[in-house]
This record gives structure tokens, sequence and C-alpha cells, in this order.
């Protein structure tokens, strides 16, 4: 991946204050601003930025007053997200034992969670339960899911306005509010997803659409932070039920719930435009109103000259991480990514401070903000920036560490083709590999969340500017001419399939004239047990590469180290690669052109060989699928994930010299 670090200006020791105090970020921000801050040129990634958050949480996603009153709460699930992007981004297995430990205090093994209240039918409460389902996908473990229809059972029963939107708690009748559609609706999408709930989608769409309808400002483009559909609320305008003013965090939720959800509604359904409508409006309101200098956004977004109001962290950060994401998904056009990367460098140089220690510190974060209740919140402006500021609060860390993944993932735009990369498209077979269980296709497919699927390396491809096809046919010239790479990944054998496809000679043929007019051919293989290695091999010893059928590296139980292989030759694949694992594979036996990449124990185990205008590699082994590649099951020390990156960034580098 071709990292994009950015800058920090500013660097700032903390001279007066007790050091105690801020490492657990409760101290006022006025605090810090009175301190002298020294200009610093360096640079900032977001691995510094999570590495800094464990370094100050540990054990728990808990504030220092709290850490004896552990609460299930939104909070957690914000920083949580972060946490599973990283993970998804980076594979390492740090972040992954960071959720789990986590979540792992609150879910006993029947999927009770502790210290939620059902009958609240506070909506705050839903949002961990997308970090529920994100463990249950990598781990099948029955009591997150359990957990997470718990959650699902409070949203079925969630009291609504005569709209059907969601209020925001039971103790706030009639009210929709901004926040409401992050802690809802990102988890009810993954939910519907996972399980099949087409209806689901209309329901969440239109959670959005009145959002639209009701809050949106006509003048200006903006919305205000909550709705009460009787206009009983103190704060409620008698005519349209909104309250008074533009909070900024408030609209960087809805930001984010957009984004997000658009991760798990359906490309081909027809509500999916209008999401991504209301995204492209917002964004271009958003943009008149940031500051001119700083690239920030105020506390209260339209009234940045009035006195007490400041350039608030959380929302702008969330502003940067719905742009940055909106055009990397291509959802947004791509000079919001350049909007996203100049708004993060004004965070980083009006926001950030650094101590001694180089314990990053963000500051300017607006504690909490919300609308009637005890003591009563009017929603005035006065009300809004006179609420307390804390440093490093989660809403706006976790934010931070999101926008930080996303500025290091710039698009694949048109600019980079004009810099001479191309487009790659990565087909994978779905045809001589097509086992199926409980009448649905898995096994080394884009879709199997699994650990038996690939769906965690069709991410890193998209990460990379790659696009994903699944060829359900025979591999005809006309059914590869729009991909670049060809997968093809452990042949069925009849005890897989009663009826297997095999690679006969008119697939064999119609492969080896694609691969020589320039395609790429990867051949994951496996070992004697599972592979059909007859018709495999008459197509692979057209390259001079002969799989011996055989079952290298067998692992007994846990005993991962039986798979361990840490020596490895000068090659793109294995760069900075201290280990990879790979069990129960089939080596080779070499002719011709071919050529040894990976050798253990005078055994080849990874082949290269070019041909013609094209190239094949082969591994006896799936390699990099679910379970093995982002170290959900293995050890820290192996490091899969960066050898699979290694290997597309050098064949998507070969594309482009081609």
């Amino acid at each position: 991946m071709r990292k994009k670090y950015l800058e920090l200006f500013s660097f700032s020791f903390m001279r007066f204050v007790p050091i105690f105090l801020i490492l657990f970020g409760f101290i006022n921000s006025d605090l810090i601003c009175q301190s002298k801050a020294k200009l610093y040129s360096s640079e900032i990634t977001a691995e510094q930025i999570i590495k800094n958050f464990i370094k100050l949480h540990p054990d728990s996603i808990t504030y220092q007053s709290e850490e004896k009153s552990h609460k299930w709460n939104y909070e957690q699930g914000l920083i949580l997200e972060a946490f599973y992007q990283m993970w998804k981004t980076t594979g390492e297995k740090d972040y992954f034992d960071y959720i789990k430990k986590n979540l792992n205090h609150y879910i006993d093994s029947s999927g009770n969670i502790k210290t939620y209240k059902y009958n609240d039918f506070n909506i705050d409460n839903i949002a961990p339960g997308r970090s529920l389902l994100n463990l249950y996908t990598a781990t099948r473990d029955d009591k997150y899911l359990n957990a997470a229809k718990r959650l699902r059972k409070q949203l079925e029963n969630q009291p609504r306005t005569s709209e059907k939107g969601f209020w925001h708690k039971k103790i706030y009748p009639s009210q929709m509010w901004l926040d409401g559609l992050y802690m809802g609706e990102p988890f009810y999408a993954k939910y519907a997803l996972l399980f099949d709930d087409n209806e689901a989608f209309d329901d969440i769409f239109n959670q959005f659409n009145l959002i639209d309808l009701h809050l949106k400002d006509s003048s200006s483009g903006l919305y205000f932070h909550g709705w009460d559909e009787s206009k009983k609320q103190k704060w409620a305008d008698p005519l349209t039920g909104t309250s008074p003013n533009f909070w900024g965090r408030g609209l960087g939720w809805y930001c984010m719930a957009l984004v997000d959800v658009l991760d798990y509604f359906p490309v081909d359904h027809p509500k999916r435009v209008g999401l991504i409508t209301i995204l492209k409006n917002l964004s271009l309101s958003l943009i008149k109103y940031r500051d001119v200098k700083t690239k920030l956004w105020f506390q209260v977004l339209d009234q940045g000259n009035r006195d007490g109001n400041y350039f608030e962290a959380s929302g702008s950060l969330m502003f940067i991480y719905a742009f940055a994401k909106g055009a990397n998904k291509g959802y947004l056009d791509k000079k919001y990514y350049d909007f996203a990367k100049e708004s993060f460098q004004g965070v980083l140089g009006n926001l950030v401070t650094v101590d001694e220690n180089g314990i990053i510190y963000l500051k300017n974060i607006c504690a909490g903000a919300g609308l009637g209740g005890k003591p009563y919140r009017d929603g005035s402006y006065e009300y809004y920036v006179n609420e307390k500021i804390r440093v490093n609060d989660f809403k706006g860390y976790g934010p931070f560490i999101l926008s930080a993944i996303e500025l290091e993932n710039p698009p694949f735009t048109d600019s980079t083709l004009n810099n001479g990369e191309k487009e790659f498209s990565v087909g994978l077979d779905y045809y001589f590999n097509n086992e199926n269980k409980n009448g649905e296709r898995f096994h080394y497919t884009w879709e199997d969340t699994a650990n038996s699927g690939f769906s965690e390396l069709g991410n890193l491809i998209k990460k990379l500017g790659g696009t994903l096809n699944a060829i359900k046919t025979a591999p005809t010239m006309n059914a590869l001419k729009e991909v670049s790479i060809y997968i093809l990944v452990d042949p069925d054998i009849p005890s897989e399939n009663l009826t297997p496809n095999y690679l006969d000679e008119v697939s064999r043929k119609e492969i080896v004239s694609w691969v020589h007019n320039g395609g790429t051919l990867l051949v994951f293989a496996n070992d004697s047990l599972n592979c059909e290695f007859v018709n495999l091999n008459l197509l692979t010893e057209k390259f001079g590469i002969h799989f011996n059928g055989d079952s290298k590296n067998r692992v007994v139980g846990k005993n991962f180290s039986l798979g361990k292989i840490d020596s490895f030759p000068l090659h793109p694949i294995f760069e900075k690669v201290n280990s990879i694992y790979l069990k129960e594979i089939s080596t080779l036996k070499l002719s011709a052109s071919a050529k040894c990449i990976l050798e253990n124990n005078e055994n080849c185990l990874i082949a290269f060989s070019d041909y013609g205008n094209g190239s094949v590699l082969a591994v006896g082994d799936p390699w990099f699928y679910n379970e093995y590649y982002d170290n959900r099951k293995l050890p820290k020390e192996f490091e899969n994930y960066k050898a699979a990156e290694n290997l597309f960034l050098w064949l998507k580098d070969k594309i482009n010299h081609k």
C-alpha cells in the first residue's frame, strides 16, 4: 500500500499541567492553550494515532473517572469500529484482540450484555452492535450473534413517530435526533445484509429521509440537531418542531451514518441513490461553512464570528472522515478527498499537541450535547458553546483514527491513470471451486466472511485500487476479457461437490491463450486430500509447474509453529515480512522457464513463470483465506496479510509496466 503520511504541524509541551491529568484527557482545552506551543514539523499516521490510544487506554475504553463503572455505550462502539477498520487495513492481531477483549468484558457465554437495559429503548445502545456482528463474522462464536439479536429486537420494538422514525430514547418521546442515525442505522444495515432482511433497507432509508424532510434548513442546506414531532418541547419551533441551531457534531454523526450505511446497502437497491444524493447535497453545504483559514468547522456551524464559538474537533473530524470515505468509495467527487486532507492538516495544526513523551492530545472536543432532559438543555447558541470541552474525548478520537485510515487510502482516480497506473480487475474462479452448504455457495469466495472465505483478501484488493469479479462460468477468452488477474483456487473433488466441473481441455486452452495474451494467473491449490490435481497439472505444466500432490507442513491442533516459514529470498512478496504461515501444502516440481521463489526444507512452495505476454504464480495452498490471513486465529508473529499486500502490489506494478 502506498502510505500517505500526514504532516503534523504543531508540537506543544505541557509545561504547567500535571501529566497525570492530561494522560486521561481530563483537562479543559483552555489550559492547554495557555502553554506555549512550539511549531514542529513531523509525520503522523493512523498507526501512531491508534497506538497512542492503546497507550492511554490499554485495558478498557473508559474515562479515568468511570473505570469502575464500565457501561455499555455508544462511545465504545465508535472506538471499536475504528479498531476494526484498522485491523482490516493492517491485519495486525493486536487490534482484533483489543476488540475481542473489550467486548468479552460485556458479553457472557449466552450473549447477555452487561449493563445493557432493553426497556430504556435508548438508540445510543445499538451502536456497539456493529462490533458484535464484526466479531461474529470473524469467529462464528454464537455469543456475539445472540447479543446482536438482543439489540435487533430493541430496534424491532423501538417506539416510532407516526412516519415510522425511531424515537431517540423512550424518555424523549416523538423525537428524532441527528445522533441517532449513526447509533442505529449502520448496525441495522449490517444485520440486514448478513441475514438477507431486504425489507429492512426500505426502513433504513426512511430514517435518513425523515431527517432530510424534517430537520433540513432549506436556505443553508444544514440540519438542525433535533425534531419533536409533537412540538411540545420548549426547544422545538412551534411550527416546524425543530431545535434552533446547527450543532457541528450532530451533523457529523449524520454524515458518518450515511457513508457507513452505504457499505452494507445493496448496490442494486432503488433507494441507494437517494442516500448518495443526501450525502452529496449535505457535503456541498458543509464546505460553505468551513473556515477559510484553518479549514475547520465551528461548534455551532453557521455562527463562527460570535463570542464563545470555537473550532470543534469531533465534528470537524467526522466531516473529514465522511468526505474522504465518500470520495474513496466514489459517492463524492474526488475533490472532497482533497478537502478532507486540507481539513485534517487543519486539525493537526490547530487542535493537536504532543508532549515531551510523544503522547498525542486532541483538544477542543465537546464532551456532550443534547436536548431537553434534566437539567434542561434548550438548544440555544449559549447552551452549545458552554458545554464542557474535553481533551482526547472518545467522540473525537474515534473519527481521528477513522479519518487517518481513509486519508492513507486515496481513491484510484483519473489522475492516477494519467500518472501511468492502470486499473486492475481480479477475477476469482467460482466454476471449478463450487462448494455449497445449506444451499449457499461458500469456501474461498469473495462473499464468504467466515474463516473459509476470501472476503478480507477482496477488501485488500479494493483498497489497492482493484475491482472484484466472480467468474461463474467456464473460463473462456470472453469471460476473462475484463480481468487482468484470474485466481484458480482449490478445484473441487467429488467429496466436496458431487458433480464437480473439471479443468477440461477446452478450458485449459482458453486459460493458456489468455495468459499468453497478457493475463496474470494465480493458482492457489491445496494438499493431496482436498484438491483435484490431474486436470490442474495438465494446465500448470504448460507453464513449467507441476503440483506433487503431497502434504507438507502438517499442523496438529494449535501447534502453529509447524506451519511457520521465516527464511525468505530477496523478492518483493517477502519485503519486510518476518514469517508467514503455510500448512498442509502441496510442493512443486518445475521445468522450462518456471522459477521457484520460495523454498523450505529443499521443497519448492511458490513458483513463478513468465509465459508469452503474461505470467503465472502457483502455490499449493489457498493461503490467503480469512482464517489465516488477518491473524484472527494465528499468533501475531505471522504476516500473511503483509505478504498478500506485497503480492498484489507487485502484480499491480507488473501490470502497469506491460
